[in-house]
């Protein structure tokens, strides 16, 4: 018969041996980035100012420069992965990208499935206009032609209003596969108006390549409080961004990428009576 230390030595072995399985199992993602060297940051590409390539065909843009910083505070290398709407978090779940640096809105629909951090920016949503449509106020929009890139979060907050408000409304809806076609559809008259938010209307009524198109009517949503997204049980990854959003708040670099790429004073990232 075993005497009873040799029992519990045994025991104690065999409890290390599964402590240090499980925690080469439950690698948080912070600790793959920082071994494998690289960030792969997922960015919506056709979303200037936010993200959009350049002359050179080179990813840019606010978002593009958080994950620059991102991996320059890491003393790491950085991947800029262009996505849609759609594949920002398919390409989280099946670890295409490890952060979605994508202007995302913080969703409970959304937190079932992706990690949120606190937010990094606050959008306003607004109505882009077709060459010689005019509205007076936003419940002009009810009985026009309206289109929103598919998968947005002013697509879903625009479909849920028209089906609150206008049940009577005689307007169409038109889903489109990016920002950049429903821009191209709005300049052509193929809808009287698209949904975007305020900064990339801006961007491109400023760039004048979309013809005559006009700032409508800002839309009675709120605001759009966006986060990055990564994997919902990578807690320390999503510990360290949080860390990295505040010190780049309180930086004051955050409001110097704001002024480049956007123009003006960025947003207060805080909401009233809440400790986010």
């Amino acid at each position: 018969m075993r005497s009873c230390k040799s029992m519990i030595k045994s025991l104690c072995l065999s409890v290390m041996a599964i402590s240090m399985s499980a925690g080469v199992v439950h690698a948080d993602q912070l600790d793959k980035v920082l071994q494998e060297g690289v960030v792969r940051c997922g960015v919506v590409l056709d979303f200037p100012p936010m993200g959009y390539r350049d002359a050179n065909n080179e990813p840019e843009g606010f978002d593009v420069q958080i994950c620059k910083d991102l991996a320059s505070d890491m003393k790491i290398k950085h991947e800029i992965v262009g996505l849609t709407w759609a594949e920002r978090i398919p390409a989280l779940v099946s670890g295409k990208v490890d952060v979605a640096i994508a202007s995302s809105s913080d969703t409970l629909q959304r937190a079932q499935t992706v990690g949120f951090t606190i937010p990094y920016n606050v959008f306003q949503f607004v109505a882009v206009l077709a060459p010689g449509v005019t509205i007076n106020s936003w419940e002009d929009l009810k009985d026009l032609k309206v289109g929103a890139a598919i998968g947005t979060t002013y697509e879903s907050e625009f479909l849920k209003y028209k089906e609150a408000n206008w049940a009577d409304a005689e307007g169409e809806y038109t889903s489109f596969q990016s920002e950049n076609e429903s821009f191209l559809a709005v300049k052509q008259g193929q809808v009287d108006a698209i949904i975007v938010t305020d900064t990339v209307a801006a961007i491109n009524l400023k760039s004048g390549k979309f013809g005559d198109i006009a700032l409508g009517a800002v839309a009675p949503f709120g605001a759009d409080i966006v986060g990055m997204m990564t994997k919902r049980k990578a807690y320390g990854w999503l510990n360290y961004l949080n860390i990295f959003i505040n010190r780049d708040v309180r930086s004051g670099r955050h409001q110097e990428r704001y002024s480049k790429y956007v123009g003006g004073k960025a947003p207060n990232l805080t909401s009233m009576g809440v400790y986010y």
